[in-house]
């Protein structure tokens, strides 16, 4: 069984570019020089980016969150950690940035973590480099500010996932975090509290369900699914119907919908979009069309270029697309899994633009903003 949604990407189809302003946020050249999982936000008149900042290798102990604001889409403060590193049990926690929301006034700023069991880590406290296993005490907390200067300490969340992208929206209000298999909602228009668990893991996992990188290939396991499903992203159509489409480390998306605001999920079903195994966001602009921005092109596995946006009339048949970025860059420092020239694009909407922000070969870090009358 496969869904009908589509992307009708053609690899060797004309490729009309959208015109594109960009800026570099960071390009670290001799120190922690990992940087991935990126996320955007405007807020009392300033842009916020954040994202995960390791020494050198993807998920390693001592993994924290860096923080930068602009005034000026082109002119950026020096990055600084929002928190971390930190220490856990017997080793630094991961620490990764899970994006920003904002209600009444209120900033709040969303980060996962989770330890590695002893077992898992070298006599140096580094990770080992045997596969993404040996996770534990996973859990979702989050720091506020009113002024975007003055930070809260962190606060936990009571939901044991690393979010894929901060909390969305649905048409009734409910606050919706898109994980790997598990997809939390609230109905505290805050986003700081009231989180109830679900998703498309089974229902004996539900008790002890956790979400990150790790916990998703367990749930494929027990689920009996021919490929794994993680890192999602939604939209709502007009039916109130939420299309929550999941990555899937093979050529094309699967999707799982939901026809209660989230309460409940179908079971996942390959679409006919293709991917590059990557992370993407769906959003929809003003004039009512959805968006997809991310990596369609499946061939090399990979590379993540170029850079696409995707754009449909109805939700189900993204067939006009721009490429908004396919230059390559050079990596200046080597490292664990460091791959990917456009990685894990996360959206924002904002004063006739669309804003995209990516890492860069998980080094560095790039906004890139085109306008919406252009398209």
């Amino acid at each position: 069984m496969t869904s009908p949604i589509t992307n009708d990407f053609d690899p060797e189809g004309p490729r009309p570019r959208a015109p594109v302003q960009r800026v570099m946020l960071h390009a670290p050249e001799t120190e922690w020089t990992y940087s991935h999982h990126p996320s955007l936000m405007f807020f009392r008149g300033r842009f916020y980016a954040m994202w995960s900042s390791g020494r050198r290798d993807e998920d390693a102990p001592g993994q924290r969150v860096l923080i930068t604001t602009a005034e000026r889409f082109d002119d950026w403060a020096p990055p600084a950690p929002l928190v971390g590193p930190l220490r856990g049990k017997h080793s630094e926690l991961v620490l990764t940035a899970g994006g920003f929301h904002e209600h009444a006034g209120t900033l709040v700023a969303y980060f996962g973590q989770y330890e590695y069991t002893p077992e898992a880590i070298d006599d140096n406290g580094e990770r080992k480099l045997d596969g993404d296993r040996g996770h534990q005490d996973t859990l979702l907390r989050a720091m506020t500010t009113e002024d975007g200067d003055a930070w809260s300490d962190p606060r936990s969340m009571g939901v044991r996932i690393v979010p894929n992208h901060p909390p969305q929206p649905t048409t009734s209000g409910r606050l919706i975090l898109s994980g790997n298999i598990s997809f939390p909602y609230s109905d505290v228009p805050t986003g700081l509290s009231g989180w109830t668990e679900t998703g498309v893991y089974p229902p004996a996992m539900a008790d002890g369900i956790v979400d990150d990188s790790e916990s998703f290939w367990e749930v494929q396991r027990q689920a009996g699914w021919d490929v794994p499903v993680c890192e999602g992203s939604f939209y709502q159509t007009d039916d109130g119907v939420l299309h929550m489409l999941l990555r899937t480390n093979t050529e094309r998306l699967a999707v799982t919908e939901s026809t209660d605001d989230g309460t409940t999920w179908s079971p996942p079903v390959l679409t006919e979009f293709t991917d590059n195994a990557t992370k993407f966001h769906f959003g929809r602009l003003p004039d009512g069309r959805f968006y997809y921005v991310g990596c369609p092109d499946p061939e090399p596995r990979w590379t993540r270029c170029p850079l696409v946006l995707s754009l449909s009339k109805d939700g189900v048949r993204f067939d006009t697309h721009y490429v908004l970025a396919d230059e390559d860059y050079q990596k200046r420092r080597e490292g664990r899994a460091k791959g990917g020239n456009y990685g894990y694009p996360h959206t924002m909407l904002h004063e006739g633009h669309l804003y995209v922000i990516v890492s860069r070969r998980k080094e560095a870090v790039e906004v890139l903003r085109t306008p919406l009358d252009a398209l």
